[in-house]
């Protein structure tokens, strides 16, 4: 099976080296943010974990599409991440958060105007992260015209 051009997965796992990376680099994000939280506080905690989220929303655009090209998994992420954070408008996350731990950290419960500035800072490390990364998890391939 192959997912990625110039890149085999012989025994049909689904594991190529780009999913194995996206897969690694949910669970480093995620340890990254935990770790975030527990030294940190305020808005380095708030952001940080902001920018963070981004971040795990590409690597999981990535673990799911790995042939996406890294502008449109970020585009991705931004887009997901704008809209958990427009949907804070709405009463619905705030009451799946009184229920569900998991609901909290995943969509939040409170809508404010400078996470959608940290999620853009994310979604751009993220990406520039993929694209360092790319040539790494795919070398073989022939570059199609346009990156």
């Amino acid at each position: 099976m192959t997912l990625l051009p110039g890149t085999r997965d012989p025994v049909g796992t689904g594991l190529t080296p780009a999913r194995l990376a996206a897969a690694g680099a949910v669970v480093l994000t995620v340890g990254v943010g935990l770790g975030l939280r527990a030294v940190a506080t305020g808005s380095v905690a708030k952001y940080g974990g902001d920018a963070l989220y981004a971040v795990l929303v590409l690597a999981l655009v990535v673990l799911a599409v790995p042939r996406v090209r890294p502008v449109r998994a970020a585009a991705g992420a931004l887009a997901t991440s704008w809209a958990v954070e427009f949907l804070q408008l709405t009463p619905v996350p705030a009451e799946l958060s009184r229920h569900s731990t998991l609901a909290r950290l995943v969509l939040g419960s409170t809508f404010n105007p400078p996470d959608l500035f940290w999620y853009a800072v994310g979604a751009a490390a993220g990406w520039l992260v993929h694209i360092a990364a790319r040539p790494l998890l795919v070398s073989g391939r022939r570059r199609a015209p346009g990156g």
